[in-house]
């Protein structure tokens, strides 16, 4: 599935700017000072002010920044799914065009794990250090039954017209999880999130798990760089098999390094995270920085 249908009006975010890039505008908004920045990194049907909360907790004490790939969110259209390389080169063309200085630690949630990994494996001189916020792994298939591999994820994917028939329930929750924001931040972002143009783009870009997994088993493991891993593992019986490969998917990936560290987190769900436990996700940041740093 693509989304290189003609192009809808592009909606104005409530707060950041743009960024042209090869002739196309990224959406884009910084906040702090000092380094070595973060640069958050959003799963499939995130964008970058999802992470505005846990954003804001990092620009206290160092440079952050949100941001939304191209053909997601405020970001110009571009045909989806994309391979993760060209994903890497774009935030690395975007983070250069707006001064902010390299290395960086990379905050990768879900689906931007795949992207995090391929820009450390093409850059890797521009990683101080990583932090997985419950993020996908090129080794997905590995820790999982067969019931929960990639390419069923995508199989039994929900469709547009089954998220449209469910969107009351959407926009309550995304209206009840960003509650903390600026009340115009919010209605924009909530009425955005539901559009079924943004629908669209989360499916689209959750039909190319597979082909992203393949792409990184091409390419070397991630740097030998402070990484700690938030492993959400939550109380629902019929999720125990994905949690139980989850916790052993990161607890190998934050062995792969000199200074990993795997905090498991009960308390949340995947998709609740750095609005539950904006504390955790700031910590862990924090924490990679301080590593990055020497402090």
């Amino acid at each position: 599935m693509t989304n290189d249908s003609p192009a809808p009006p592009r909606l104005v975010p409530p707060v950041g700017g743009f960024q042209e890039i090869d002739g196309r505008r990224l959406f884009v908004h910084r906040s702090g000072s000092g380094g070595p920045a973060v640069v958050f990194l959003p799963g499939a049907g995130a964008v970058g002010l999802d992470y505005l909360g846990v954003q804001q907790g990092v620009s206290r004490f160092t440079t952050a920044v949100v941001y939304d790939r191209g053909g997601t969110g405020y970001s110009d259209p571009v045909a989806l799914p994309r391979t993760a390389a060209a994903v890497a080169a774009e935030l690395r063309e975007l983070l250069r065009a707006q001064d902010v200085a390299g290395p960086y630690v990379l905050a990768a949630h879900s689906l931007g794990g795949f992207h995090a990994h391929r820009f450390a494996q093409l850059y890797p001189h521009d990683v101080a250090g990583l932090v997985w916020l419950d993020a996908l792994h090129r080794d997905w298939d590995t820790f999982m039954p067969p019931a929960l591999h990639l390419a069923e994820t995508e199989r039994t994917a929900p469709d547009l017209e089954q998220l449209v028939r469910t969107r009351p329930a959407l926009r309550e929750t995304y209206a009840e999880l960003r509650a903390d924001y600026p009340e115009h931040v919010r209605r924009a972002l909530v009425d955005a999130k539901v559009s079924a143009d943004w629908l669209r783009v989360g499916i689209a870009e959750r039909t190319g798990l597979t082909g992203l997994a393949a792409e990184l088993r091409t390419g070397p493991d991630i740097p030998d760089v402070p990484l700690i891993a938030l492993t959400v593992v939550g109380a629902d019986p019929a999720q125990q098999e994905m949690h139980e490969g989850r916790t052993r998917m990161d607890a190998a990936l934050v062995s792969a390094v000199s200074r990993g560290e795997q905090r498991v987190l009960s308390d949340t769900l995947h998709h609740r995270l750095c609005f539950d436990r904006p504390d955790a996700v700031v910590q862990a940041i924090r924490d990679v920085v301080d590593l990055a740093t020497g402090i």
